[in-house]
């Protein structure tokens, strides 16, 4: 796996390619006129991409049928020297449709103890929970 960044402008606007030709832009958004995500949203956006393509694939194994998905991905920093790194990060999966809850339920667990390699990478450091919601209802 291998992606390459350029920059686009004379601040900080960054444009991130993956090997398919894909591509994400990346900017301190602490500036005024950002046009990109900043990096530590991105991975915010890593986490939620990762266990949704996870969440969605085993639903759809179990044959559930999903109308709406949606996560919401909150996370907590904390000082450590100069940087603020993730200290925790919550994950809210608000699905809709003709869906088993306690299938939802399960396949969020099996996305973030076994699948979803952006939370095992970050698990070490960061404490990740996740709350799945159902047609509006809390499971």
């Amino acid at each position: 796996m291998k992606i390459t960044l350029n920059r686009i402008n004379d601040d900080f606007l960054f444009e991130c390619t993956n090997s398919q030709g894909n591509s994400i832009l990346l900017d301190n958004t602490s500036q005024p006129g950002a046009k990109g995500v900043s990096p530590m949203e991105s991975v915010l956006m890593a986490v939620a991409g990762c266990s949704g393509i996870d969440v969605v694939s085993i639903l759809k194994k179990q044959r559930q049928e999903i109308t709406g998905f949606q996560a919401e991905v909150e996370g907590e920093r904390v000082p450590v020297d100069d940087a603020k790194p993730f200290k925790s990060i919550k994950v809210k999966f608000l699905l809709e449709g003709n869906i088993d809850p306690k299938k939802a339920l399960k396949a969020a667990e099996l996305s973030f103890e076994k699948y979803c390699s952006v939370s095992k990478t970050l698990e070490p450091n960061v404490e990740i929970g996740y709350e799945v919601l159902v047609n509006g209802e809390k499971v």
